[in-house]
C-alpha cells in the first residue's frame, strides 16, 4: 500500500485525479487534490477536491446531491497521479452527463472497437437526431408499442433457436434481442450504467447467498 506521504504533490502542491466509475468502468472526470482534500477524502470515503479556479477546497456532491463514494484510490507508477474508483450518486458533470467526457475529437474507421457502450450511444443518437433510413429511427418514430413488439418477438425467436439447440442462431437471435432491449432501454430513459449496477447489486446478494449455504 502506497502511504499518502509517498505521493508527489506538483509545485502549487496538486495532484490530478482521475475518477471512474467502480461498476462502468468508464471514466467520469479529473479533478485535482492537494494534501487537505486528500485526507478529507479518505476520512470521509467521498471525494473531495481542490478547485483551480477558486482556490479552495470542494466536496464533490455537496451542493448538487452527486456524492461520490469511494471504493479505492490508486498511485500510478510515478506516484504524481491518483486512479480513483467511485460509486456515483449522481452525474459527474456539472451539465447533467454521467461523464465529463461526452464530446469525441476524433474516431478511427478503422481502429475502433465495437463496445456495448458505443452501440448505446449510437441508438440514443437516432433518437435525438432522427435520419432517414435507419432502421432505429423508424423504431423510435413508430413509438413504445412498436418496440415492444419487436422485443416480444425477438425473444419469442430466441427460444425457438436455444429449445433446437442451434448455437449460431441462437447467439444472432440474443444480438437482435439485445439490440431492440437497447432501444427500448433509450426509449424509457434507462441506461447502460443503470443495468450493470442493478446487476452488480445482486452479484453481491447472490454471493452472500451461497457464503451462508456453505456455511449452514
Amino acid at each position: 500500500m502506497v502511504k499518502p506521504e509517498e505521493l508527489k504533490f506538483d509545485e502549487k502542491g496538486l495532484i490530478p485525479a482521475i475518477v471512474v466509475d467502480s461498476v462502468t468502468k468508464r471514466v467520469l472526470m479529473l479533478a485535482y487534490m492537494n494534501r487537505e482534500s486528500l485526507e478529507i477524502s479518505l476520512k470521509k470515503e467521498l471525494c473531495c477536491f481542490y478547485s483551480r479556479s477558486r482556490q479552495c477546497l470542494w466536496l464533490k456532491g455537496e451542493t448538487s446531491g452527486n456524492f461520490q463514494h469511494i471504493v479505492s484510490i490508486t498511485a500510478d507508477c510515478d506516484r504524481d497521479t491518483l486512479l480513483i474508483s467511485v460509486k456515483p450518486d449522481g452525474p459527474a458533470c456539472h451539465l447533467g452527463t454521467e461523464s465529463c467526457f461526452e464530446y469525441p475529437v476524433w474516431v478511427s474507421d478503422t481502429r475502433s472497437e465495437f463496445s456495448p457502450q458505443a452501440l448505446m450511444e449510437l441508438i440514443e443518437g437516432r433518437k435525438r437526431c432522427p435520419q432517414e433510413g435507419s432502421y432505429t429511427t423508424y423504431l423510435f418514430n413508430k413509438g413504445l408499442d412498436k418496440i415492444l413488439k419487436k422485443v416480444g418477438e425477438e425473444s419469442t425467436e430466441v427460444i425457438i433457436a436455444a429449445k433446437d439447440r442451434d448455437k449460431k442462431e441462437t447467439i444472432y437471435e440474443i444480438a437482435d434481442l439485445c439490440y431492440h432491449v437497447m432501444v427500448l432501454m433509450t426509449e424509457a430513459g434507462i441506461s447502460l450504467s443503470d443495468i450493470e449496477k442493478e446487476l452488480a447489486s445482486r452479484h453481491v446478494i447472490d454471493h452472500k447467498v451461497k457464503q451462508e449455504k456453505m456455511t449452514s
